[in-house]
């Protein structure tokens, strides 16, 4: 049996763009039937997503799976707040970190694993001021112009 990669699913941009990312966790997430085959399908959105700890369960709100075209009355909310997948140690571990000042957990990507369940990638992260980002952006900039150089000098 030939093992298939991670299809990638979803990708939030705008979270490496509006954050400093401190520490990356991979975490399940519980779905029904009719979500999971508009996640197969690609139909999601985790831009404006976030996790909060809620009676020690990891949630995510905010993010968006269509629903699925043949899934009439078993079709769920598509915003409605999701479970994540942690261990307890880990749940206390991302506690501690949104009691400090300034940090939050936002997920990254979603993807479907090698064994066909679907996972979410999330991070601790800081934001970023709005002179963070444009030095992000001058530096990204300045790396560009050096390789267009090295490469014309080739």
């Amino acid at each position: 049996m030939a093992k298939r990669e991670k299809k990638l699913v979803a990708n939030n941009k705008k979270a490496r763009h509006d954050y400093f990312i401190e520490e990356t966790i991979e975490a399940g997430i519980v779905l029904t039937g009719t979500e999971i085959k508009s996640v197969r399908a690609g139909k999601v959105s985790i831009k404006e997503s976030y996790c909060k700890v809620v009676n020690g369960e990891l949630l995510i709100l905010g993010m968006s799976i269509s629903p699925y075209e043949q899934g009439n009355r078993y079709n769920v909310d598509s915003l409605r707040p999701r479970k994540l997948l942690l261990h307890k140690r880990e749940i206390m571990k991302l506690t501690g970190y949104i009691t400090k000042k300034g940090l939050t957990v936002v997920p990254l990507t979603m993807y479907i694993n090698e064994q066909g369940k679907a996972k979410i990638e999330i991070a601790v992260a800081r934001g970023k001021k709005n002179y963070d980002k444009r030095e992000t952006i001058a530096k990204r900039d300045a790396e560009r112009d050096m390789e267009r150089a090295m490469r014309r000098r080739r």
